[in-house]
């Protein structure tokens, strides 16, 4: 049997067996291709140096450590220059005012939060009887006047009544001189020649002697009791100036109760904190309403370790937190002698249970320098706000 007589089966099955074995001999190539193309790429990326090995890396790394090493070492010496801290804020001696006496408030001044002048009226209590208290003493002061005035007039009386009393003491007292002078020379003529002199003239020389004496001394009595009027006509001279003093000192505190009604702006700067109106009853003590003032300053509590180089006016930067924009000027003031903590309610007893060391915090006082940068009273700054000031201390 030829190879034309096949059978059609075994026929097909010769063309499949062909077709297969071009298949394969068409992928073959293709096969071959890609390893080749594996072993291609494996060989370039073998051969690609590394990032490590570049220059250019290293210069870029070099330039980028030295811009930080100098930039580092020029903000620590900036930076060495300045002591700052955040523990801050503003300060001042808040004015309150309270009445020293008991009423009802008839006038107030509607001056919340506004900017008042030193001696602006702020409010006014109700009188209550206090004008005639103060008409009583004043006519207290004027009836002791009048008794100074009298007492006056009888030192006057006095020293004329003494004048008169040594006028009339002066005839006397001559008397008394004549008549001693008279017994005297009787008795040295009797002592010379006892028939010289009678006993009845010697008799009536001693007797006027005597009552001339008699006379005199009546008549010093009466000047010294004269001097005496004069000295108790000048005491109630002295004791009636006391009673007008005493009666001036009511016055004026019956004036002070007057003006004690008004009460006035202490100080200059604003009125906040107001808490009481028009029909308000007070009582000494009461607060009616605080003042602001105008001067104001910073209270920075530094780290104790911060003051080794501050030193007093030394300028400062002041940062408030409500206008972070603006930059303040100031100077170091004072700085407190002792830590805040030694001036609490209950300071700390360091002697007694186990001890740890804390760095502690001192009060240091700036002032702003409106001269120097922005005015402070031209914002909104009052007390408690937050600050923070940096100190140039090199």
């Amino acid at each position: 049997m030829t190879d034309d007589t096949k059978p059609d089966h075994e026929a097909e099955t010769d063309a499949q067996k062909a077709d297969a074995a071009e298949t394969k001999s068409q992928d073959a190539p293709e096969d071959q291709s890609d390893d080749k193309s594996d072993d291609q790429s494996d060989g370039v990326e073998a051969d690609k140096p590394s990032v490590f090995k570049k220059p250019l890396f290293w210069i870029i790394l070099i330039v980028v450590v030295a811009a930080a090493v100098i930039g580092g070492t020029l903000y620590w010496l900036h930076a060495r220059q300045y002591e700052s801290t955040d523990d801050a804020f503003v300060d001042t001696h808040i004015v309150r005012l309270a009445p020293q006496v008991a009423g009802t408030l008839i006038q107030v001044a509607d001056i919340d939060n506004r900017h008042v002048e030193a001696g602006r009226l702020l409010a006014v209590i109700k009188a209550s009887g206090r004008d005639a208290q103060v008409a009583e003493a004043q006519a207290n002061e004027q009836q002791s006047r009048a008794q100074l005035a009298q007492a006056q007039a009888q030192v006057t009386a006095a020293l004329a009544s003494q004048a008169q009393a040594a006028a009339q003491a002066r005839v006397p007292l001559a008397a008394a001189i004549k008549a001693r002078q008279d017994l005297a020379r009787y008795e040295a003529l009797l002592r010379l020649d006892p028939n010289a002199v009678a006993g009845q003239q010697l008799d009536q020389a001693r007797s006027t002697a005597r009552q001339t004496a008699a006379d005199a001394a009546a008549a010093r009595e009466q000047v010294d009791t004269a001097a005496a009027q004069v000295g108790v006509a000048r005491r109630q001279v002295g004791a009636a100036r006391s009673v007008i003093d005493a009666r001036r000192a009511q016055v004026a505190q019956a004036n002070v109760a007057i003006s004690d009604l008004r009460l006035t702006a202490p100080v200059s700067g604003q009125v906040v904190n107001r808490q009481v109106n028009v029909g308000s009853y007070v009582a000494p003590g009461t607060q009616l309403m605080a003042i602001v003032p105008d001067k104001m300053w910073v209270t920075a509590n530094f780290k104790e370790t911060q003051l080794t180089l501050m030193k007093i006016g030394q300028p400062v930067e002041i940062h408030v937190d409500a206008y972070p924009d603006v930059e303040f000027r100031g100077h170091v003031d004072s700085v407190q002698r002792g830590a805040g903590q030694a001036f609490a309610l209950l300071p700390p007893q360091n002697a007694t249970g186990n001890y740890v060391k804390v760095v502690q915090r001192v009060p240091v006082r700036i002032v702003f320098d409106a001269k120097n940068g922005p005015d402070p009273r031209r914002y909104p700054i009052g007390p408690g706000m937050s600050v923070v000031p940096t100190v140039k201390v090199r």
